[in-house]
């Protein structure tokens, strides 16, 4: 009888530490998925001349990218994008412009257009791509990087108007979003290209 209640008291002690080890097993923690942030050097677009833009060969600089429109109350921008390219394309900086058409059809023209229209009255030098939708179902995939947190780690944010400024910084990463009515001269954005 002794040698039953042994075993039995055995068995029901192997079995309760069999379950404990199961339950600790359930109670360890499961490792987290870790997310990897994309960055602005993956996207191949055109250029408004149809030539590829890779943005990898960008890598080291800081970038402003500035969806741009024509007949705009902002469109002067144009001016002070283009100076402060000048100023610091030298120094590690670069503009990026997408027209689009997305804002009270603010830039109708062909990409030839939009060219000759940027040239002739801004004396436009910084990169400009072929026309692009920045909101909406036809978003670009740059602009969905540029505004969908699960993709750039930042923020989320919405392309408001024309003109709305993205910064990225040297590994390509977005820093900051500037609003369309502050200005490319801005001190937040100088002391920004600056730092």
């Amino acid at each position: 009888m002794k040698k039953i209640l042994f075993l039995a008291y055995g068995m029901l002690f192997l079995f309760s530490c069999q379950n404990q080890a199961q339950t600790n097993k359930i109670k360890t923690p499961k490792t987290e998925k870790v997310m990897t942030k994309e960055t602005i050097y993956q996207f191949k677009v055109e250029d408004l001349s149809g030539n590829p833009f890779d943005f990898a060969s960008l890598k080291g600089k800081k970038v402003m990218i500035v969806n741009t429109a024509s007949k705009c109350g902002l469109t002067p921008q144009y001016k002070d994008l283009e100076a402060i390219y000048k100023e610091y394309k030298d120094k590690g900086f670069v503009i990026v412009g997408f027209p689009a058409n997305n804002f009270a059809s603010q830039e109708p023209g062909t990409n030839e257009e939009i060219g000759a229209f940027c040239q002739q009255n801004y004396g436009v030098t910084f990169p400009m791509m072929d026309k692009v939708s920045v909101k909406g179902d036809d978003m670009c995939e740059v602009y969905k990087f540029l505004t969908q947190k699960s993709k750039n780690g930042l923020q989320d944010s919405e392309v408001e108007w024309n003109f709305q400024k993205y910064l990225i910084n040297e590994k390509g990463e977005l820093v900051k979003v500037i609003k369309p009515r502050t200005l490319p001269t801005d001190p937040e954005v100088i002391n920004w290209i600056k730092s």
